[in-house]
């Protein structure tokens, strides 16, 4: 233990802030030379927990700043502000592969960061803490606004910024089965835009191009959104549904469009029609590693010529984003042939592609812990499988916070009437 009188002083600024934004882990009045570990613990939604840690040595001064000086071993290594957030895994112990997500956007993400002596890599709950503080990480902005959907045969919630608007709009329809991931549309709405989460998960129910394209229309039609700028996002499962819809001119004009590990195939029934269908057709290309984990993005290759949509219909800018280490979708040859077909349409200006080595294939916002494997049920497999999503750590959490960045800047460009106006929110 340390020597009597020394109280060592530790603090985390802001101590509440929303999900994207960074904080300052500081720790003061250690004695000079001390080796300590910072340590992060947060209790999920599922009553999982989740932990990371970082090993430090004080300076002369006897203080230890995370966000300026380097993790010399633990779940993350050098100068990594955010490492005690996007470097969790679950405490020895946990259910396997279990996986951290936010669905209540309403209350906060609670992390307890705490500091003790020496370099620890296990046992913290058996040890005393020489301080410790929590940090509340926080999905909606203040004045935000939710609102649940049920009209025109579409489902979903609404955030609405605060203030009077009009408002850009941007329909975010989410990855895997469907269900709404709150926290990205509640980020987007923190920063100046109606964001509609669209659902497409309801049992007995099957989503075509249609039922989307509703949606699209929905939001445009809000009193509080500008009609002529409404954007399209999405990831996965998802991206595919967007790509479909920005080809859909005929139907809707979109003003911008972004597919994270997307890909161009053709969406002619039903979101899970397409998905068996694909099965049958390519079962022999998913592959299984030595413990029997499935890596699913062989199913898709070679990539066919048909039935995929028509890039050339496109009229809108596009942002495709790439996580080069996904195992479960050939996003990077996906993005390369889009690219091909773009530029033989002439329309090459339009694109813009971020590729991201040792990224995988859940990119979500900045700060979130990688998801490499999980289990997960898709309709074409008979039980709930282990999947390979792919990514590692450091470049993964790099991707996220990068990516989220430029996202930003390309909806702001393309869907505010002036892009200075935008609110940069914060708690």
């Amino acid at each position: 233990m340390m020597a009597g009188a020394v109280h060592p002083i530790l603090s985390v600024c802001p101590s509440r802030a929303l999900f994207t934004e960074k904080f300052r882990v500081l720790v003061e009045n250690l004695p000079p030379g001390l080796s300590v570990t910072l340590h992060s613990l947060h209790c999920s939604e599922v009553k999982d927990y989740w932990e990371a840690y970082g090993h430090y040595v004080a300076d002369n001064k006897g203080t230890v700043d995370v966000s300026q000086e380097a993790s010399l071993g633990g779940t993350y290594t050098g100068k990594e502000p955010m490492g005690l957030l996007w470097s969790m895994i679950p405490v020895p112990g946990s259910k396997d592969h279990a996986v951290l997500f936010k669905v209540d956007v309403e209350t906060p993400q609670e992390v307890l960061i705490s500091v003790f002596q020496g370099h620890l890599s296990e046992g913290f709950r058996q040890k005393p803490p020489l301080a410790s503080v929590v940090a509340e990480r926080w999905s909606m902005a203040p004045g935000l606004k939710i609102v649940r959907v049920r009209e025109k045969e579409i489902e979903g919630i609404l955030y609405i910024p605060p203030g009077p608007g009009p408002f850009p709009g941007v329909l975010d329809v989410s990855g895997f089965r469907g269900d709404v991931t709150a926290c990205r549309p509640a980020m987007l709405a923190a920063q100046g835009f109606v964001a509609f989460g669209v659902n497409y998960s309801l049992p007995g129910s099957e989503f075509t191009t249609d039922y989307f394209l509703r949606a699209f229309e929905f939001l445009q039609e809000h009193p509080l959104v500008i009609s002529n700028r409404v954007g399209l996002i999405s990831m996965s499962l998802g991206a595919i549904v967007v790509l479909n819809m920005a080809c859909r001119t005929e139907a809707i004009s979109p003003r911008c469009c972004v597919s994270i590990n997307g890909s161009h195939l053709l969406m002619e029934e039903s979101v899970d029609k397409m998905l068996n269908n694909f099965f049958k057709m390519k079962e022999h290309t998913i592959r299984r590693n030595e413990q029997n984990h499935v890596i699913m993005r062989g199913l898709p290759l070679p990539i066919p010529n048909e039935p995929t949509i028509n890039m050339e219909n496109i009229n809108c800018p596009l942002l495709l984003v790439v996580g080069e280490d996904d195992l479960n979708f050939p996003s990077t040859e996906c993005a390369e042939l889009m690219a091909k077909r773009m530029h033989t349409a002439g329309k090459e200006h339009l694109l813009t592609i971020l590729s991201y080595p040792g990224a995988g294939h859940v990119l979500h916002l900045p700060n979130s812990n990688l998801i490499r494997i999980s289990r997960w049920r898709f309709s074409f497999f008979d039980q709930n499988e282990t999947i390979l999503w792919g990514g590692h750590p450091k470049p993964h959490a790099f991707a996220e916070e990068d990516s989220w960045d430029k996202i930003l800047a390309f909806l702001k460009q393309h869907l505010y009437p002036d892009p200075l106006s935008v609110p940069d929110a914060a708690l």
